[in-house]
Protein backbone atom coordinates (compact mmCIF):
# COMPACT_ATOMS: atom_id res chain seq x y z
CA UNK A 1 0.00 0.00 0.00
CA UNK A 2 1.61 2.89 -1.34
CA UNK A 3 2.57 5.62 1.27
CA UNK A 4 1.84 9.50 2.05
CA UNK A 5 3.27 12.11 3.90
CA UNK A 6 1.78 14.84 4.38
CA UNK A 7 3.39 18.44 5.61
CA UNK A 8 2.58 19.56 8.64
CA UNK A 9 -0.19 21.97 9.52
CA UNK A 10 -0.13 25.29 7.16
CA UNK A 11 -0.90 28.75 9.11
CA UNK A 12 -4.91 29.39 9.01
CA UNK A 13 -6.24 32.38 7.63
CA UNK A 14 -6.88 35.24 9.87
CA UNK A 15 -9.86 35.86 11.14
CA UNK A 16 -11.33 38.68 13.19
CA UNK A 17 -13.09 36.53 15.27
CA UNK A 18 -11.11 32.83 15.92
CA UNK A 19 -13.09 30.74 19.08
CA UNK A 20 -11.05 29.10 21.11
CA UNK A 21 -13.80 26.11 21.48
CA UNK A 22 -11.71 24.25 24.44
CA UNK A 23 -8.01 23.75 26.33
CA UNK A 24 -8.23 20.30 27.63
CA UNK A 25 -6.42 20.71 31.77
CA UNK A 26 -5.16 17.28 31.20
CA UNK A 27 -2.40 15.77 28.84
CA UNK A 28 -2.91 13.40 26.51
CA UNK A 29 -0.67 10.24 25.65
CA UNK A 30 -0.75 10.24 21.56
CA UNK A 31 1.06 7.96 19.34
CA UNK A 32 3.92 9.59 18.66
CA UNK A 33 7.57 8.55 18.05
CA UNK A 34 9.07 9.06 21.58
CA UNK A 35 6.15 8.94 23.11
CA UNK A 36 5.98 11.72 24.94
CA UNK A 37 2.91 12.67 26.59
CA UNK A 38 1.84 16.04 24.97
CA UNK A 39 -0.03 18.90 26.16
CA UNK A 40 -3.91 19.33 23.71
CA UNK A 41 -3.46 23.45 22.36
CA UNK A 42 -7.42 24.28 22.21
CA UNK A 43 -9.16 24.11 18.99
CA UNK A 44 -9.81 26.76 17.18
CA UNK A 45 -12.01 27.76 15.33
CA UNK A 46 -12.17 30.38 12.31
CA UNK A 47 -15.33 31.59 10.78
CA UNK A 48 -18.92 31.79 10.92
CA UNK A 49 -20.20 29.24 9.82
CA UNK A 50 -16.80 27.47 10.99
CA UNK A 51 -14.55 27.04 8.28
CA UNK A 52 -10.70 26.87 9.18
CA UNK A 53 -10.50 24.87 11.90
CA UNK A 54 -7.12 24.59 14.19
CA UNK A 55 -7.22 21.38 16.19
CA UNK A 56 -3.47 20.26 17.12
CA UNK A 57 -2.44 16.77 17.48
CA UNK A 58 -6.26 15.48 17.87
CA UNK A 59 -7.69 12.24 16.29
CA UNK A 60 -10.11 13.15 13.33
CA UNK A 61 -12.99 11.04 12.00
CA UNK A 62 -14.69 11.52 8.46
CA UNK A 63 -17.99 9.81 8.81
CA UNK A 64 -20.03 10.12 5.01
CA UNK A 65 -23.66 10.30 4.35
CA UNK A 66 -26.29 9.24 6.49
CA UNK A 67 -29.50 9.84 4.88
CA UNK A 68 -32.04 9.25 7.55
CA UNK A 69 -30.93 5.97 9.12
CA UNK A 70 -30.34 6.42 12.90
CA UNK A 71 -29.46 2.68 13.35
CA UNK A 72 -26.60 2.86 10.94
CA UNK A 73 -25.46 6.48 12.01
CA UNK A 74 -24.86 5.28 15.75
CA UNK A 75 -23.15 1.97 13.84
CA UNK A 76 -20.65 4.11 12.23
CA UNK A 77 -20.19 6.20 15.51
CA UNK A 78 -19.48 3.54 17.58
CA UNK A 79 -17.04 2.05 15.63
CA UNK A 80 -15.51 5.36 15.19
CA UNK A 81 -14.50 5.28 18.85
CA UNK A 82 -16.83 8.44 19.57
CA UNK A 83 -20.68 6.76 20.59
CA UNK A 84 -21.46 4.74 23.71
CA UNK A 85 -22.82 1.73 22.83
CA UNK A 86 -25.43 1.19 25.79
CA UNK A 87 -28.13 3.57 24.05
CA UNK A 88 -27.28 6.35 25.99
CA UNK A 89 -26.04 8.11 23.17
CA UNK A 90 -22.68 9.30 25.22
CA UNK A 91 -19.80 10.80 23.59
CA UNK A 92 -16.48 8.60 24.26
CA UNK A 93 -14.49 10.12 21.85
CA UNK A 94 -12.25 12.30 24.58
CA UNK A 95 -10.50 14.73 22.55
CA UNK A 96 -11.84 13.18 18.87
CA UNK A 97 -13.01 15.83 16.19
CA UNK A 98 -15.81 14.03 14.23
CA UNK A 99 -16.46 15.84 11.01
CA UNK A 100 -19.77 14.58 9.23
CA UNK A 101 -19.92 15.43 5.40
CA UNK A 102 -23.46 16.09 4.47
CA UNK A 103 -26.48 14.04 2.92
CA UNK A 104 -28.08 13.71 6.45
CA UNK A 105 -31.50 14.28 5.06
CA UNK A 106 -33.68 12.19 2.30
CA UNK A 107 -34.22 8.72 1.70
CA UNK A 108 -34.46 7.96 5.58
CA UNK A 109 -36.82 8.47 8.14
CA UNK A 110 -34.97 9.84 11.12
CA UNK A 111 -33.46 12.67 9.91
CA UNK A 112 -33.91 14.92 12.60
CA UNK A 113 -33.36 12.49 15.56
CA UNK A 114 -29.91 12.60 13.80
CA UNK A 115 -29.56 16.09 13.74
CA UNK A 116 -30.05 16.08 17.38
CA UNK A 117 -27.60 13.51 17.92
CA UNK A 118 -24.81 15.32 16.58
CA UNK A 119 -25.51 18.53 18.40
CA UNK A 120 -26.05 16.41 21.64
CA UNK A 121 -22.65 14.61 21.08
CA UNK A 122 -20.62 18.39 20.44
CA UNK A 123 -21.70 19.91 23.22
CA UNK A 124 -20.76 16.70 25.34
CA UNK A 125 -16.98 16.57 22.76
CA UNK A 126 -16.35 20.57 23.75
CA UNK A 127 -16.56 19.12 27.70
CA UNK A 128 -13.55 17.03 26.36
CA UNK A 129 -11.33 18.55 24.83
CA UNK A 130 -12.97 17.45 21.04
CA UNK A 131 -15.79 18.78 19.00
CA UNK A 132 -18.26 18.04 15.98
CA UNK A 133 -18.32 19.53 13.04
CA UNK A 134 -21.06 19.17 9.68
CA UNK A 135 -20.75 20.56 6.53
CA UNK A 136 -23.84 20.67 4.27
CA UNK A 137 -24.93 18.49 1.26
CA UNK A 138 -26.99 18.61 -1.65
CA UNK A 139 -30.10 17.09 0.41
CA UNK A 140 -30.09 19.70 2.42
CA UNK A 141 -29.69 22.19 0.06
CA UNK A 142 -32.21 21.08 -1.86
CA UNK A 143 -34.93 20.73 1.20
CA UNK A 144 -34.56 24.30 1.82
CA UNK A 145 -35.06 24.98 -1.34
CA UNK A 146 -38.02 23.14 -0.90
CA UNK A 147 -37.18 19.91 -3.30
CA UNK A 148 -38.79 17.04 -1.75
CA UNK A 149 -38.16 14.36 -4.51
CA UNK A 150 -36.39 12.12 -2.26
CA UNK A 151 -38.05 12.61 1.06
CA UNK A 152 -39.24 9.39 2.74
CA UNK A 153 -43.28 9.34 3.55
CA UNK A 154 -42.14 8.58 7.45
CA UNK A 155 -39.72 11.88 7.03
CA UNK A 156 -42.85 14.02 6.70
CA UNK A 157 -44.49 12.16 9.98
CA UNK A 158 -41.01 12.72 11.40
CA UNK A 159 -41.78 16.97 10.85
CA UNK A 160 -45.23 16.69 12.15
CA UNK A 161 -44.42 15.15 15.05
CA UNK A 162 -41.55 17.08 15.84
CA UNK A 163 -43.79 20.40 15.34
CA UNK A 164 -46.41 18.88 18.03
CA UNK A 165 -43.54 18.48 19.82
CA UNK A 166 -41.78 21.78 20.21
CA UNK A 167 -45.35 22.79 21.49
CA UNK A 168 -44.71 20.76 24.30
CA UNK A 169 -41.54 22.89 25.37
CA UNK A 170 -42.96 26.00 24.86
CA UNK A 171 -40.53 26.96 21.55
CA UNK A 172 -37.70 26.52 23.37
CA UNK A 173 -35.32 25.73 20.71
CA UNK A 174 -32.46 24.73 22.19
CA UNK A 175 -33.75 22.14 24.90
CA UNK A 176 -36.51 20.84 22.46
CA UNK A 177 -33.64 20.16 19.19
CA UNK A 178 -31.13 18.35 21.88
CA UNK A 179 -33.83 16.34 23.67
CA UNK A 180 -35.21 15.46 20.32
CA UNK A 181 -33.03 12.15 19.85
CA UNK A 182 -33.87 10.89 23.37
CA UNK A 183 -37.82 11.75 22.92
CA UNK A 184 -38.28 10.93 19.30
CA UNK A 185 -38.37 7.41 19.65
CA UNK A 186 -41.61 7.31 21.69
CA UNK A 187 -43.12 9.87 19.20
CA UNK A 188 -42.42 7.27 16.47
CA UNK A 189 -43.55 4.31 18.16
CA UNK A 190 -46.59 5.95 19.27
CA UNK A 191 -47.50 7.38 15.56
CA UNK A 192 -47.13 3.31 14.31
CA UNK A 193 -49.52 2.28 17.00
CA UNK A 194 -51.94 4.92 16.06
CA UNK A 195 -51.68 3.94 12.17
CA UNK A 196 -54.20 2.48 10.49
CA UNK A 197 -54.65 0.49 6.71
CA UNK A 198 -56.18 3.80 5.08
CA UNK A 199 -53.10 5.86 6.78
CA UNK A 200 -50.93 5.55 3.23
CA UNK A 201 -53.69 7.17 1.39
CA UNK A 202 -54.15 9.89 3.98
CA UNK A 203 -54.13 13.07 1.59
CA UNK A 204 -54.99 15.51 4.42
CA UNK A 205 -51.97 13.27 6.61
CA UNK A 206 -49.89 14.00 4.18
CA UNK A 207 -50.46 17.91 3.09
CA UNK A 208 -49.99 18.22 6.94
CA UNK A 209 -46.45 16.51 6.82
CA UNK A 210 -45.38 18.98 3.77
CA UNK A 211 -46.92 22.03 5.14
CA UNK A 212 -44.48 20.87 8.61
CA UNK A 213 -41.53 19.98 6.77
CA UNK A 214 -42.00 23.58 4.78
CA UNK A 215 -42.76 25.55 8.02
CA UNK A 216 -38.86 23.78 9.62
CA UNK A 217 -37.04 23.70 6.47
CA UNK A 218 -37.76 27.05 4.24
CA UNK A 219 -35.38 29.76 4.52
CA UNK A 220 -35.60 30.77 8.03
CA UNK A 221 -37.23 27.89 9.40
CA UNK A 222 -36.06 26.31 11.92
CA UNK A 223 -34.26 23.32 10.80
CA UNK A 224 -33.05 25.80 8.09
CA UNK A 225 -31.61 27.76 10.83
CA UNK A 226 -30.43 24.88 12.01
CA UNK A 227 -28.57 23.98 9.06
CA UNK A 228 -27.26 27.12 8.61
CA UNK A 229 -24.68 26.95 11.56
CA UNK A 230 -22.64 24.99 9.12
CA UNK A 231 -20.48 25.50 6.37
CA UNK A 232 -20.32 23.84 3.14
CA UNK A 233 -16.56 23.81 3.48
CA UNK A 234 -14.53 22.79 6.08
CA UNK A 235 -10.68 22.67 6.15
CA UNK A 236 -9.61 20.76 9.89
CA UNK A 237 -5.73 21.34 10.15
CA UNK A 238 -4.27 20.60 6.69
CA UNK A 239 -7.31 18.22 5.87
CA UNK A 240 -10.81 20.04 3.83
CA UNK A 241 -13.97 18.46 3.98
CA UNK A 242 -17.15 19.11 1.74
CA UNK A 243 -20.03 16.69 0.00
CA UNK A 244 -19.52 16.97 -3.38
CA UNK A 245 -15.83 18.35 -4.39
CA UNK A 246 -13.71 21.63 -3.86
CA UNK A 247 -12.44 23.35 -7.45
CA UNK A 248 -10.28 26.00 -8.07
CA UNK A 249 -12.65 28.84 -8.83
CA UNK A 250 -14.85 28.09 -5.74
CA UNK A 251 -11.25 28.76 -3.86
CA UNK A 252 -10.75 31.77 -5.95
CA UNK A 253 -14.60 33.08 -5.42
CA UNK A 254 -13.13 32.66 -1.38
CA UNK A 255 -14.17 29.44 0.86
CA UNK A 256 -15.51 31.97 3.79
CA UNK A 257 -17.39 34.03 1.89
CA UNK A 258 -19.38 30.68 0.38
CA UNK A 259 -19.86 29.55 3.44
CA UNK A 260 -21.15 32.88 4.53
CA UNK A 261 -23.65 32.84 1.46
CA UNK A 262 -24.99 29.73 2.06
CA UNK A 263 -25.36 30.19 5.40
CA UNK A 264 -27.47 33.67 4.99
CA UNK A 265 -29.86 32.15 2.49
CA UNK A 266 -30.37 29.35 4.81
CA UNK A 267 -31.45 31.54 7.99
CA UNK A 268 -32.92 34.43 6.13
CA UNK A 269 -36.88 34.31 5.28
CA UNK A 270 -38.71 36.14 2.78
CA UNK A 271 -39.46 39.32 4.97
CA UNK A 272 -36.03 39.95 5.16
CA UNK A 273 -35.78 40.91 1.14
CA UNK A 274 -38.38 41.90 -1.67
CA UNK A 275 -38.17 38.86 -3.34
CA UNK A 276 -37.23 35.58 -1.75
CA UNK A 277 -33.52 34.62 -0.53
CA UNK A 278 -31.20 33.95 -3.57
CA UNK A 279 -29.77 30.83 -3.54
CA UNK A 280 -25.69 30.82 -3.76
CA UNK A 281 -25.24 28.98 -7.33
CA UNK A 282 -21.82 28.37 -7.04
CA UNK A 283 -21.83 26.46 -3.93
CA UNK A 284 -25.14 24.44 -4.13
CA UNK A 285 -26.43 24.48 -8.19
CA UNK A 286 -24.85 22.86 -11.41
CA UNK A 287 -22.67 19.73 -11.58
CA UNK A 288 -19.69 21.73 -10.95
CA UNK A 289 -20.67 23.22 -7.31
CA UNK A 290 -19.11 22.65 -3.97
CA UNK A 291 -21.95 20.35 -3.14
CA UNK A 292 -23.15 18.36 -6.31
CA UNK A 293 -19.28 18.05 -7.99
CA UNK A 294 -18.79 14.45 -8.92
CA UNK A 295 -15.11 14.72 -10.56
CA UNK A 296 -13.44 13.19 -8.32
CA UNK A 297 -15.62 10.80 -7.30
CA UNK A 298 -15.12 8.86 -10.77
CA UNK A 299 -13.68 5.68 -10.93
CA UNK A 300 -10.37 5.88 -12.08
CA UNK A 301 -10.81 2.55 -14.21
CA UNK A 302 -13.55 4.29 -16.38
CA UNK A 303 -10.72 6.98 -17.28
CA UNK A 304 -8.23 7.61 -20.04
CA UNK A 305 -4.94 8.90 -18.98
CA UNK A 306 -5.27 12.17 -20.37
CA UNK A 307 -8.53 12.76 -18.26
CA UNK A 308 -6.65 10.87 -15.10
CA UNK A 309 -3.91 14.08 -15.59
CA UNK A 310 -6.36 16.38 -15.75
CA UNK A 311 -8.08 15.37 -12.44
CA UNK A 312 -5.41 15.35 -10.48
CA UNK A 313 -4.02 18.92 -11.88
CA UNK A 314 -7.43 20.51 -10.74
CA UNK A 315 -7.15 18.28 -7.25
CA UNK A 316 -3.86 19.34 -6.99
CA UNK A 317 -4.39 22.84 -7.32
CA UNK A 318 -7.22 23.30 -5.41
CA UNK A 319 -5.38 21.62 -2.02
CA UNK A 320 -2.94 24.12 -3.31
CA UNK A 321 -4.74 26.94 -3.03
CA UNK A 322 -6.88 26.03 -0.16
CA UNK A 323 -3.77 25.65 2.19
CA UNK A 324 -4.21 21.78 2.29
CA UNK A 325 -2.53 18.32 1.59
CA UNK A 326 -5.68 16.23 1.40
CA UNK A 327 -9.58 15.87 0.91
CA UNK A 328 -12.48 13.99 1.41
CA UNK A 329 -15.47 14.38 0.01
CA UNK A 330 -18.55 12.19 0.07
CA UNK A 331 -21.99 12.47 -2.27
CA UNK A 332 -21.08 9.58 -4.33
CA UNK A 333 -21.40 5.88 -2.35
CA UNK A 334 -18.66 3.74 -3.10
CA UNK A 335 -19.02 0.19 -3.64
CA UNK A 336 -15.26 -0.77 -2.69
CA UNK A 337 -15.90 1.13 0.56
CA UNK A 338 -13.78 4.14 1.72
CA UNK A 339 -11.10 4.84 -0.51
CA UNK A 340 -8.83 7.05 -1.86
CA UNK A 341 -7.19 8.21 -5.26
CA UNK A 342 -4.66 10.22 -6.45
CA UNK A 343 -1.86 9.48 -4.57
CA UNK A 344 -4.74 9.82 -1.66
CA UNK A 345 -4.92 13.63 -2.30
CA UNK A 346 -8.86 12.28 -2.30
CA UNK A 347 -10.37 10.52 0.57
CA UNK A 348 -14.08 9.03 -0.70
CA UNK A 349 -15.97 8.18 2.50
CA UNK A 350 -19.66 7.81 0.83
CA UNK A 351 -20.54 4.10 1.64
CA UNK A 352 -24.04 3.52 1.01
CA UNK A 353 -24.60 2.75 4.51
CA UNK A 354 -27.91 3.88 4.76
CA UNK A 355 -31.27 1.49 3.99
CA UNK A 356 -32.64 4.52 1.63
CA UNK A 357 -29.36 4.17 -0.40
CA UNK A 358 -27.21 1.10 -0.83
CA UNK A 359 -27.61 -0.63 2.84
CA UNK A 360 -23.94 -1.39 3.20
CA UNK A 361 -21.91 -1.66 6.61
CA UNK A 362 -20.88 1.18 7.99
CA UNK A 363 -17.27 2.32 7.66
CA UNK A 364 -15.44 5.37 8.52
CA UNK A 365 -12.07 7.15 8.12
CA UNK A 366 -9.93 7.61 11.09
CA UNK A 367 -6.92 10.86 10.44
CA UNK A 368 -4.21 10.99 13.29
CA UNK A 369 -1.99 13.69 11.93
CA UNK A 370 -1.18 13.61 8.55
CA UNK A 371 -2.34 9.53 7.69
CA UNK A 372 -5.07 8.08 7.27
CA UNK A 373 -6.71 4.70 7.79
CA UNK A 374 -9.90 3.15 7.60
CA UNK A 375 -11.47 1.78 9.95
CA UNK A 376 -14.49 -0.71 9.23
CA UNK A 377 -17.22 -3.22 11.15
CA UNK A 378 -16.06 -6.86 10.61
CA UNK A 379 -18.97 -8.83 8.90
CA UNK A 380 -21.48 -6.33 10.60
CA UNK A 381 -20.40 -7.66 13.80
CA UNK A 382 -19.77 -4.30 15.31
CA UNK A 383 -17.45 -5.45 18.42
CA UNK A 384 -15.11 -6.99 15.53
CA UNK A 385 -13.51 -4.43 13.91
CA UNK A 386 -10.85 -4.22 10.73
CA UNK A 387 -8.73 -1.50 10.01
CA UNK A 388 -6.59 -0.50 7.45
CA UNK A 389 -2.76 0.56 7.66
CA UNK A 390 -2.10 4.24 7.89
CA UNK A 391 -1.29 5.60 4.89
Amino acid sequence: MASLYLNSLLPLPPSSHPQKLLESSSSSSLSTSNCNEVALKPIVVNGDPPTFVSAPARRIIAVGDLHGDLSKARDALQIAGVLSSDGLDHWIGEDTVLVQVGDILDRGDDEIAILSLLRSLDDQAKANGGAVFQVNGNHETMNVEGDYRYVDARAFDECTDFLDYLEDYGQNWDKAFKNWIFESRQWKEDRRNSQTYWDQWNVVKRQKGVIARSVLFRPGGRLACELSRHGVILRVNNWVFCHGGLLPHHVAYGVERINREVSTWMRSSADDYEDSPQMPFIATRGYDSVVWSRLYSRETSDLDDYQIDQISTILQQTLEAVGAKAMVVGHTPQLSGVNCEYGCGIWRVDVGMSSGVLDSRPEVLEIRGDKARVIRSNRDRLHELQVADYI
